[in-house]
């Protein structure tokens, strides 16, 4: 019998306004995702102020929903609370074989997976990227499995994870000239460099359970980032070059996209409020 393991998630996303808000309208990016080895058991999302949820599905497949709030108020909080199940995840071969580097060069000349092969916003090829890949020794090897692979552990033991070191919104220079970020950083020049091999990439939003912390809870002040990769025979494989390695049975993910632009797990627009302050909470426990 396959044993599973279940993983209860409190996200407290809380802003707070110098001045009152009239109107707001966002995006919440907080359901996980169902994959092969992902069950989603119970979800749910209250907000204070109340306001009702509209369901939608983005061009990634992701579930999101679109939150209106039309009467002044001077905080908003959103609690999302799921159960997932996690199977175990397969262990991968030592590569993929002869072949597989022709066959993903002949992705180039169709839409396949088209939106994860061009350059993103937050991963675009740069002189200070093309000056680390360089430093690095960075190149792809006979095999695309054993590559990506290498590439991160590379990037595992070239940058510091530094918590607020960089913002939501900083291009892949910050940490490739600083040497410092966070998760989202370190796949964003993943992303960056596998892209400029060829092989489709994407961005991964979720969360990661860490069972050293005592007390079986482990408590995060934000959700987590990784890359999937495209590759023949093996299809999406996560690889978690922050935590060197690869995504298992502790990556829960929510959603996919191209950069992290895609997937902000609240976004949207404020009518007056003024200064805002946002703490975000995540605590997840078997």
């Amino acid at each position: 019998m396959v044993e599973t393991i279940q993983y209860g998630i409190d996200h407290v996303s809380w802003y707070r306004y110098s001045f009152p808000s009239r109107r707001c309208s966002m995006s919440l990016c907080l359901r996980p995702g169902e994959t092969p080895s992902q069950r989603l058991a119970g979800f749910d999302i209250e907000t204070e102020p109340p306001t009702s949820l509209q369901q939608e599905v983005d061009c990634f497949g992701n579930i999101k929903y679109n939150l209106n709030i039309y009467r002044e108020h001077t905080s908003l909080r959103i609690r999302a609370r799921s159960k997932v199940r996690k199977l175990p995840v397969a262990p991968l071969p030592d590569g993929i074989g002869r072949g597989a580097w022709e066959e993903i060069r002949g992705w180039k000349t169709s839409f396949h997976s088209w939106d994860f092969l061009l350059a993103g916003a937050l991963s675009k090829p740069t002189t200070a990227l093309d000056a680390f890949v360089g430093r690095q020794g960075i190149k792809p090897d006979n095999d695309p499995l054993v590559s990506l692979l290498r590439l991160s552990d590379t990037l595992y033991h070239s940058f510091e994870y530094v918590p607020g070191s960089t913002s939501t919104a900083s291009p892949i220079e910050h940490i490739l000239e600083s040497g410092r970020g966070v998760c989202q950083d370190y796949a964003h020049v993943m992303i960056a460099i596998v892209r400029s091999w060829g092989i489709p990439a994407r961005y991964v939003m979720g969360y990661f359970y860490d069972a050293a912390l005592a007390g079986g809870e482990s408590e995060e002040h934000s959700t987590h980032a990784w890359v999937e990769c495209l590759l023949p025979r093996l299809g999406w494989v996560g690889f978690d070059p922050t935590n060197q390695s690869f995504a298992d049975e502790r990556h829960i993910p929510v959603a996919v996209g191209r950069d992290f632009q895609d997937v902000s797990p609240t976004r949207g627009v404020l009518f007056g409020g003024g200064e805002t302050r946002l703490d975000i909470d995540v605590r997840m426990r078997t």
